[in-house]
């Protein structure tokens, strides 16, 4: 699997629009729903069109990918707020 500077700015994309998802009010538990079907589109249409097997391997990782980078900033960001409040 290669992937190149251009597929990898997918990740980035696909935080973006679940964000954006998210704040028109769709349930913030189901983005990881959102991130991996959003991973697997762009497997389809940009990373492997007309090979699915591919398309839906790259769309997983890519989403799956998106996820855990949503999830680690997330917990980075609780944890310096936590530290500056004193707890």
């Amino acid at each position: 699997m290669e992937f190149t500077a251009y597929d990898i700015a997918i990740i980035p994309l696909i935080i973006a629009l679940v964000g954006l998802i998210v704040k028109m009010g769709f349930p913030r538990k189901y983005a990881p729903v959102v991130a991996l079907a959003l991973g697997i589109a762009a497997g389809f249409f940009y990373l492997a069109p007309g090979e699915p097997k591919k398309a839906v391997l790259y769309g997983i990782v890519v989403g799956l990918s998106a996820v855990g980078l949503y999830s680690g900033a997330k917990n980075v960001g609780q944890g310096i707020a936590g530290e500056g409040s004193g707890s």
